[in-house]
């Protein structure tokens, strides 16, 4: 069996002793556990200058090589180009867009690096497969260096469509990069088919058959694989993080009131002010609601440093400062708003413990919060999943309340209907969606991806 490679922006901390922080990471572990192998990226950590030698450390049956990133790499490679141009531009938010020449300059010095450092560490037989929109150079970078091997990319976010794609400068250089891999996974059909459509109309590429292209004389693939979540240890975490004290003490103080949950980042991307607009309405439009209903959203900092980040979490703390004061009463405050992170088993333990999950991104790749919500419900008396039609689990979770992030009253209507859908048909639903999750779990995604791309042509 070929070894794996595996290639990340971050890389997790094998010595840290901490738990892996969600299921993508620990199913990749578990690919390079059984198949012996590799995980190359960013350690994390910044350095006054460029450092073009990996660190190697092994843990587990698994070699660890990393990189930290020069400060000024850091600002215009990562918090500039990848996420504060790919990122807005794949999520369809054209005006948060901030392009600078040398964040571009800055994305393609970083994939050269990667290359540099990773290229001598690869074996003639090694399958790599790389992660995200941080590394859609890294193909090309590594070809330019003589690697011929069977090369894979799956991209986590949406793909946009051509004509917002063609907005982004540099646009046609990395499509012309993502044709140098050798398959190209996505989330969705929607995603592939706007890929497809957008190296057509941009580099002349060819599409031979559904899911075979080629470009400047290179075969290549594309495919779609759903990220899935790992159902049955989920439910186990779920079922024993439900007794911990800091969920009991939820539990107690909520006494026999129902409790909304979301759980995101802090991002413009996840629809949280639309999301609390919606939480006033419905405590508007429908006031038998007041005094017995919830919503505790935890938003989890991230790219503070980024202008469109903190202003946002300004307006958030205004729009939950506004609805408490306009409908608390004195033994209960409808919105508790927690701008921190918290441990992985508690969320699973709130998740079980909720009576309507709130999931409405204005657009995603997949969103995992929406898998991980339907997995660890009691299936004897499940909560209810309240799902933004923009989110690419809405193509599976098709028995979720699904509902147009941007439609404040709809998200309403679809809470309202949520917490007073009665038990069978809440059973009806969940199990309907759990038998999809099993069917499409992390370990179906793993493995579908990565037996595509043994038979990939090099």
């Amino acid at each position: 069996m070929s070894r794996l490679v595996v290639v990340s922006n971050r890389v997790p901390n094998p010595g840290s002793g901490q738990p892996q922080a969600g299921g993508l990471a620990v199913a990749l572990t578990d690919a390079l556990k059984r198949r012996g192998g590799l995980w190359f990226g960013w350690n994390g950590q910044l350095s006054q200058s460029a450092v073009t030698r990996p660190r190697v450390a092994h843990h587990e049956g698994i070699d660890y090589a990393t990189l930290p990133l020069a400060k000024p790499d850091y600002d215009d490679f990562y918090l500039g180009y990848a996420n504060a141009v790919i990122w807005p531009v794949f999520h369809f938010n054209l005006g948060a867009m901030d392009y600078q020449r040398r964040y571009g300059e800055a994305y393609r010095r970083v994939n050269a690096l990667f290359a540099d450092a990773l290229a001598p560490l690869i074996e003639p037989d090694d399958i790599l497969w790389v992660h995200d929109y941080h590394l859609m150079p890294l193909a090309r970078e590594l070809r330019e260096r003589g690697i011929g091997n069977r090369i894979g990319f799956f991209l986590h976010i949406p793909f946009p469509d051509y004509d917002v794609l063609r907005a982004m400068p540099g646009h046609r250089q990395l499509l012309e990069d993502l044709c140098r891999f050798d398959l190209l996974g996505f989330q969705t059909r929607n995603d592939q088919h706007a890929f497809e459509e957008s190296a057509g109309r941009a580099i002349g590429a060819l599409v031979h058959a559904p899911g075979a292209l080629r470009h400047r004389n290179h075969p290549f693939g594309t495919g779609v694989y759903p990220v899935g979540v790992a159902v049955d240890e989920l439910a186990r975490t779920a079922a024993r993080t439900l007794t911990t004290n800091r969920v009991r003490r939820l539990l107690n103080g909520l006494g026999e009131r129902d409790l909304m949950i979301g759980v995101d980042r802090l991002d413009y991307s996840k629809g949280l002010e639309q999301r609390f607009r919606a939480f006033e309405a419905l405590l508007e439009d429908y006031p038998h609601r007041r005094g017995h209903t919830v919503l505790m959203q935890i938003a989890s900092p991230s790219r503070s440093s980024i202008s469109e980040y903190a202003d946002l979490r300004q307006r958030l703390e205004g729009l939950a400062g506004h609805i408490n004061g306009t409908y608390a009463d004195l033994d209960w405050a409808p919105l508790h708003y927690l701008n921190r992170t918290f441990a992985r088993g508690s969320i699973m333990g709130l998740y079980r413990a909720a009576r309507v999950g709130l999931v409405t991104p204005l657009r995603d790749g997949m969103n995992l919060v929406a898998k991980e919500f339907v997995a660890t419900q009691d299936p004897d008396n499940p909560g209810v999943l309240v799902l933004s039609e923009l989110a690419g689990a809405a193509a599976e979770l098709t028995d979720a309340i699904r509902v147009n992030p941007y439609d404040i009253d709809a998200i309403a209507a679809g809470v309202n209907q949520a917490l007073a859908m009665p038990l069978p048909e809440r059973r009806r639903r969940h199990e309907a969606m759990m038998t999809t999750l099993r069917e499409n779990d992390i370990g179906a995604w793993e493995q579908r991806f990565l037996d595509d791309l043994g038979v990939a042509r090099a």
